[in-house]
């Protein structure tokens, strides 16, 4: 393989930066567990996720970026060719945690090496995540700080581990969490199950809103600033009169059921 210099991340518990190294440098540093050269700390943790040429607009591949390293790896026929996004290669050193998040695209996370535990929350418990944009807020999963988070214990949490040779299926919009348990090796397939032109164009992570999606987000948004010309009794009638509205016209199960999942989350 020809060891060129790339960009990596590097990473401590509370902070993270951008480094050049060249390649053979970075795996090497990346399975340490204390290192004697570091950017911030002896014991950072380093990560590689794999870009595309243009990182603001083209998708990664590993056949373009490591085409060394692809000619092992076969993408699994999950999906027919005219779908495929993107192919994306991760190094990350052992307990090197990404934070919990969700995609627009089904993806298959293949665990080539080491071992990582995966949690997954689903997509209709987002209302107890604490979103901001596709990501949690909730940085602890194991830990949650609950006097800010109190609603995070109503979330379902469904947990497992991969081996070397695992691979996973991750439906669109389902939340994750990953945590190298040792130094590893993975690669993430992305592949589009909606109409093309349902994605936003500039999107080359697949996590961007789909475009009618995005769209009602802005609408709501600006309901919301309608709102605030009213009286606070006014706007809670109102805002509760919405929530109502969307609820019967958009949820995919009723009221009823959503009350009694709920219910059940407390009580467990």
């Amino acid at each position: 393989m020809c060891l060129l210099s790339r960009r990596w991340i590097s990473c401590t518990r509370t902070s993270c930066t951008d480094r050049t190294l060249p390649f053979d440098v970075f795996v090497r540093r990346a399975a340490e567990k204390k290192h004697a050269d570091f950017f911030i700390s002896e014991e950072e943790y380093y990560y590689l996720r794999s870009l595309g040429e243009d990182p603001r607009k083209e998708p990664a591949d590993l056949q373009k970026q490591f085409p060394g390293l692809a000619e092992d790896f076969c993408i699994p026929q999950f999906f027919q060719p005219g779908q495929f996004f993107s192919c994306v290669f991760r190094i990350s050193s052992c307990g090197l945690q990404l934070w919990t998040h969700y995609d627009v695209m089904d993806n298959l996370l293949v665990q080539v090496s080491g071992r990582k535990r995966v949690v997954l929350y689903s997509p209709q418990d987002a209302q107890y995540l604490y979103l901001s944009g596709d990501k949690s807020e909730v940085l602890d999963i194991d830990n949650p700080d609950l006097e800010r988070f109190p609603d995070f214990v109503k979330a379902r949490r469904y947990e497992c581990v991969l081996d070397p040779g695992d691979l996973i299926f991750i439906p669109a919009l389902w939340f994750h969490n990953t945590l190298a348990l040792q130094f590893g090796v993975g690669v993430n397939v992305f592949w589009r199950h909606l109409p093309e032109e349902s994605y936003d164009k500039r999107d080359p992570y697949g996590n961007k809103d789909l475009v009618a999606a995005a769209r009602a987000m802005q609408a709501t948004e600006r309901a919301l600033r309608a709102l605030e010309d009213l009286p606070p009794d006014y706007r809670d009638f109102y805002a509760r009169r919405m929530v109502l509205h969307i609820q019967s016209r958009a949820y995919s199960c009723p009221q009823e059921e959503a009350v009694q999942r709920d219910y059940s989350a407390q009580s467990l």
